[in-house]
């Protein structure tokens, strides 16, 4: 009798016409590189120069990008089989982390929603736990849960009884869906909910009278004055114990439990990664789920099999012993029709990602990952007396593994271990997520992707045009960290693991040097241009051709992969292109300038919470595609800058040097780069001169942006003018 598949994987299609083209435009980058070189060494200029360094960053970007497209790799997974195979009384017990860390920032309604998403999971539920770690230490986060865990009761056997996909209230009552005839009853007890929990929210402090649970109200009696969010004790809480609660239907409940760990101002904090490591050793004490998954707060889950999904690779017969983790790629709800910020990241989550489950493994993604606890962190250990006393045997709730995990979670715990450094998540970088993940690929552990057709989880994404660069950079000065270490991913890296899975790694961690190629073409073809001089082989030339090739060969391929292969409109990719262009000039720069400042001791950077509050006119304007600047933010500056010089070299390169001068083929590439910019800045000039509402582009940048580009214009045309003159 042949065994049920419970996944299988297969190569991508397009893998040969990845390897042939790899191979083909290699060679026409080498000739390119050679022609760089051979112009340096007979006719040497500052241009040259320039062009070469720009070319020569783009070529090994590209290269170190070819990694990912060798042997990409799709997955399948077939759920439905797991019963032949495993009982479900044989299901290893998991424990969901939830992150959050500012309930004015990520509003608490919104974290209830994720948790009671996967509390109705399609999972035994003595097996389930569920912790919600409040980094922010927030009373009003606690109480929302109270009041979660007490809704919760109605939700699960709701979406149980009635196999409820969209298990997430806010989206479930949301949609145009079957009503069933409880449905008005339980969407009452949801909106008196969300109403008690906002009402909370907004007066910014939680009434005792309100709260008739004696043992819920003592909790908030640790919320003593001289409480803040950076420096407090340990708040653990258990809302729902599977051993006591029950649902309506009298089926057990999983456990919900709220951890705040405890912080000191004296004490490192280590961000998300500090707070994941307590999850893992305080839950180990507590619940010592088989298998860990880690969501942030707005992720909510969109699959109700999403834990049958992963264990079809945890529970195979024949699964790696060496697999680590499966990770559910991120995705993402609300974004508009045309992503004009490409909050959809569909190279990084669906594309890079198969390429690297090829070799290795995907890298892990800070959310949607489901674990294997070893792997992460075994159960803490605080001495063999309480080890043999059985303490996993004891209710969560007796005082032995209360105070046990109290200790756990204290801040004094980690010192003089291995925690964050060789055990749990590591430390060291904004970006811990991918840093922890490359690490463990090192250390010979493997991944794979999960990417069913209906997303495991979705989440929010920003809409607006700062918190997007804002996130990126914070993304990438993390990635820099992580590059500029001794666990460096191009030496360390190649040593430890695949040769060309260190280079997908590589080229993350040195994403933010296409800034050098951004910025080089953003300015210095266009100021030639002003200047009437040709930087580039006129259109007769041999050299032409090979530009013309480079750039549709680049583009056309990218152009392939997300719309042909990707199966996404033109307008999608335009938007993703584009956005590529305005990190260059912000987002990659900054954190370059960042990571400087950092290393030199001038600077010290923090993790920032991108804030999950829905504005109504932001909300507006996003929908309608429209671009969102409304803040002063020296990140708008660059790129409208940029803009501008373009716009100026366009239209004097096409009025003077072509109409009047007929100089078109000498200057022809610089027209078009001055051209192609302009036309994916048009959302720049439209913010800066045609729109009136909130969100166009602040005054004070748009008058320091042209003050700047004229400036440049001014000083270009004097240091040419000066040197024809010596010449």
């Amino acid at each position: 009798m042949t065994t049920p598949l419970l996944h299988s994987s297969k190569p991508l299609s397009k893998t040969w016409f990845n390897r042939i083209f790899t191979l083909t435009y290699s060679t026409i980058v080498f000739v390119h590189l050679f022609r760089h070189c051979r112009t340096l060494i007979y006719s040497p200029s500052a241009s040259s120069f320039a062009l070469f360094i720009a070319d020569f960053v783009l070529a090994f970007m590209w290269l170190t990008a070819q990694c990912f497209h060798w042997n990409p790799i799709e997955r399948k997974t077939y759920p439905e089989n797991l019963p032949q195979l495993v009982k479900e009384s044989e299901y290893p017990s998991l424990d969901v982390f939830i992150c959050t860390a500012d309930p004015i920032k990520e509003p608490p309604v919104g974290v209830v929603n994720t948790a009671l998403s996967v509390l109705a999971y399609e999972y035994p539920t003595d097996k389930l736990s569920v912790y919600i770690s409040d980094d922010g230490g927030s009373k009003l986060t606690l109480y929302a849960f109270m009041e979660c865990a007490k809704f919760a009761k109605h939700w699960i056997p709701y979406c149980k009884k009635y196999n409820i996909v969209d298990r997430s209230p806010e989206v479930y009552f949301g949609c145009d869906t079957a009503w069933f005839s409880e449905t008005d009853e339980i969407k009452v007890m949801y909106e008196n909910m969300k109403s008690r929990i906002e009402t909370v929210v907004q007066s910014g402090d939680v009434s005792l009278d309100e709260i008739m649970e004696s043992d819920f109200r003592n909790a908030f009696k640790k919320w003593t004055p001289d409480f803040t969010r950076r420096q407090h004790p340990t708040v653990i809480e258990i809302l729902l114990d599977n051993c006591v609660d029950k649902d309506v239907d009298g089926v057990v409940m999983p456990n919900l439990i709220y951890i705040s760990r405890e912080k000191s101002n004296d004490k490192p904090h280590n961000f998300k990664a500090g707070a994941l490591n307590v999850m893992i050793r305080a839950s180990g004490l507590m619940t010592n789920g088989q298998i860990v998954l880690v969501l942030d707060c707005d992720m909510y889950s969109n699959d109700p099999e999403a834990p049958l999904r992963a264990l079809c690779y945890f529970m195979d017969p024949n699964a790696d012993p060496k697999l680590a983790f499966v990770q559910f790629p991120q995705r993402f709800s609300c974004i508009n029709k045309n992503d004009i910020y490409a909050s959809e990241f569909l190279p990084e989550t669906q594309i890079l990602s198969l390429g690297m489950d090829g070799l290795l493994g995907v890298q892990f993604m800070g959310t949607g990952g489901f674990f294997k606890r070893h792997v992460i962190g075994d159960i803490p250990s605080f001495g063999v007396n309480k080890f043999s006393n059985g303490i996993h045997s004891k209710p969560i709730t007796s005082r032995d593994v209360l105070v046990s995990a109290h200790e756990a979670a204290s801040c004094n715990y980690e010192d003089n271990t291995n925690w964050g450094q060789q055990t749990g998540f590591r430390y060291g970088t904004l970006t811990e997520d991918t840093y922890t993940g490359f690490r463990l690929h090192c250390e010979g552990w493997k991944s794979v992707i999960c990417n069913p057709k209906r997303a495991a989880f979705l989440g929010g994404s920003p809409s607006n045009l700062n918190d997007m660069l804002t996130q990126i950079k914070r993304w990438y000065l993390g990635y820099l960290e992580i590059f500029f270490n001794k666990y460096c991913p191009l030496t360390y890296g190649v040593r430890s693991m695949n040769p060309l899975h260190a280079l997908c790694y590589t080229h993350y961690t040195l994403r933010s040097f296409w800034s050098i190629p951004v910025i080089v073409y953003a300015f210095l073809p266009q100021v030639s241009l002003i200047n009437s001089f040709s930087v580039f082989p006129k259109v007769s030339e041999d050299g032409f051709l090979l530009h013309a090739l480079l750039f549709l060969g680049a583009y056309g391929k990218d152009f392939l992969d997300f719309v042909v292969f990707g199966g996404r409109t033109m307008q999608r990719w335009w938007s993703h292109q584009r956005m590529w262009l305005m990190w260059g000039l912000s987002s990659y720069p900054f954190a370059l300038l960042e990571w400087s400042l950092k290393s030199l001791g001038l600077s010290t950077s923090g993790f920032n919470v991108t804030s999950k509050v829905v504005d109504e006119e932001q909300n507006r304007l996003y929908e309608q595609g429209v671009f969102e600047f409304g803040v002063e933010s020296v990140l708008f500056y660059p790129i409208s800058i940029a803009s501008l010089i373009n716009l100026l070299s366009f239209v004097k390169g096409v009025v003077i040097d072509v109409i009047l001068n007929g100089r078109l083929e000498e200057l022809f590439v610089q027209i078009c780069i001055s051209g192609f910019v302009v036309v994916n800045s048009w959302p720049i000039y439209e913010g800066m001169f045609l729109r009136k509402d909130r969100g166009k582009m602040p005054l004070k940048i748009s008058l320091a942006s042209l003050a700047t580009a004229i400036a440049i214009c001014v000083a270009s045309d004097c240091l040419w003018f000066s040197k024809v003159r010596r010449s």
